[in-house]
């Protein structure tokens, strides 16, 4: 299945932009905040951009998107064991 969304032609000339490339922001903007959301997993992401993950992470980072996002239990729990790991190198 695939998804239509229509703009006018003047957000184009607005954004300077050319049709691919402001196409190809649309769907990483959207895909960034379906992510973003928890609602795709970056397997989905993969998948649609026809890229492997670190590709993946390294294009939604670009856009602004987190693509760790801890809260902060999460947070010092990777924390304190980063520190363990450490101590045994």
């Amino acid at each position: 299945m695939t998804i239509s969304v229509t703009f006018p032609e003047e957000l184009l000339i607005a954004a300077r932009e050319e049709k691919g490339v402001f196409s190809r922001k649309v769907v990483i903007y959207t895909l960034g905040h379906l992510y973003q959301e928890g609602k795709i997993s970056v397997g989905l992401v993969v998948k649609i951009l026809a890229c492997d993950k670190q590709t993946a992470y390294t294009i939604l980072s670009e856009y602004g998107f987190p693509v760790i996002d801890y809260d902060q239990d999460e947070w010092e729990l990777e924390v304190q064991s980063s520190k363990e790991i450490a101590k045994q190198v």
